[in-house]
């Protein structure tokens, strides 16, 4: 029998009022899910700047405050309903469902790219929706740029739906630019550019394939190009890369282990197929020395799986944005597709069943991974 909680939040009358004067703009929406808490967001229209260029031209940019609640003290696996203003609408209503506390099957969804063509993204949204995920994963470039906060709203409008009833689990991409906003709207662990969260007995890695987001100057010449972003980015990935060797060798009795980054290190896009090739260099068998079952990302706008010593690895970037040419098979591509899709990855006891899903609910490809052996 399901378990049903009924969660009432209750404010006090001034922000009870304030609330009512401001409709909410984005949200709510679940983050930081766990066996016994949880988060809930949203925000609210502060103010309306505007911009006038040279031409006289004026345009109006939103400014937005943040606002979440912490929940704590809750139950496993259970279902709750929240209403974060309590008026009698059902503009701050929504439901999540705790994680489990031990190994029971479970669905979740990755999907990435969903930056652009908004049409696209809300059918893929749509078809998410009803397969009822505890959780989705998004491999980055949530939006066109993440500097532009018409973007965001975009991006909100389209997973209000989705986003009061399912927590959300982004990944910085190069579209995000590095923007505050990201850091603003989403509540994430760790240090919210690499992070992890476990689920059962699987543990779900976030990595940052982009860092600090920095310009150039003019007045580096070519030769001193390579060397002036290798000594600005080398001391942040190697930290990164020995958080991760920590985290995973901490985890090695998880069951299963997803990584997840936006810039995939098999492509089967021509011109990127150097730059993933050096990030393979990087990180080296560090995911075959640790069994990492699936390793997920975005950034190439198709479907591509590849598969080497154990380890799949799946590009899933096919959420909205412009599709890409797949003009490059490897020598590990299994299988590929220039399509729009998400991902929909059962955890059963045994095994995990990824059903890549495409824009008309077709499956188009079914990877299935066996549990870990316990060392």
């Amino acid at each position: 029998m399901k378990k049903l909680v009924i969660l009432f939040i209750v404010f006090t009358s001034v922000t009870i009022f304030a609330q009512e004067k401001e409709k909410i703009a984005f949200g709510p929406y679940i983050q930081q899910m766990s066996t016994k808490s949880a988060t809930i967001c949203w925000s609210t229209l502060s103010s309306k700047p505007t911009l006038t260029d040279k031409n006289g031209k004026v345009k109006v940019i939103s400014e937005y405050q943040q606002h979440s609640i912490e929940l704590g003290r809750l139950e496993a696996d259970t279902e709750y309903s929240y209403d974060i203003l309590n008026n009698g609408t059902d503009e701050g209503k929504g439901t999540f469902r705790t994680f489990p506390d031990k190994i029971k099957p479970y669905k979740f969804v990755v999907l990435g790219d969903t930056r652009s063509r908004h049409d696209i993204h809300t059918k893929i949204v749509n078809g998410i929706i009803q397969h009822d995920p505890l959780f989705v994963v998004n491999t980055g470039d949530m939006i066109s740029n993440g500097r532009v906060i018409g973007d965001w709203e975009a991006f909100f409008k389209v997973n209000k739906e989705l986003m009061r009833n399912t927590p959300y689990y982004p990944v910085l991409g190069n579209h995000e630019k590095d923007s505050p906003y990201y850091y603003d709207f989403f509540d994430l662990p760790n240090n919210e550019r690499y992070y992890h969260f476990n689920v059962g007995d699987a543990l779900f890695v976030i990595l940052d394939s982009e860092g600090e987001e920095i310009s150039e100057p003019n007045y580096i010449s070519d030769k001193n190009s390579g060397k002036f972003w290798k000594d600005h980015y080398e001391e942040y990935f190697v930290t990164q890369k020995n958080w991760l060797e920590n985290v995973l060798d901490l985890h090695k009795e998880a069951g299963f282990v997803f990584v997840f980054q936006h810039k995939p290190l098999y492509s089967i896009k021509k011109s990127r197929v150097k730059d993933t090739n050096k990030y393979r260099e990087f990180w080296g068998d560090l995911f075959e020395r640790h069994n990492v079952q699936v390793f997920m990302n975005g950034h190439d706008h198709h479907y591509h799986h590849a598969m080497k010593n154990g380890v799949h690895y799946i590009t899933t970037a096919g959420g909205g944005a412009g599709l890409y040419a797949t003009d490059a098979p490897q020598p590990e591509t299994v299988k590929y597709s220039k399509i729009e899709h998400f991902v929909l990855i059962n955890i059963n006891e045994s095994d995990a069943v990824l059903n890549v899903i495409d824009i008309d609910g077709n499956e188009i490809d079914k990877i299935t991974v066996n549990r870990r052996e316990k060392n």
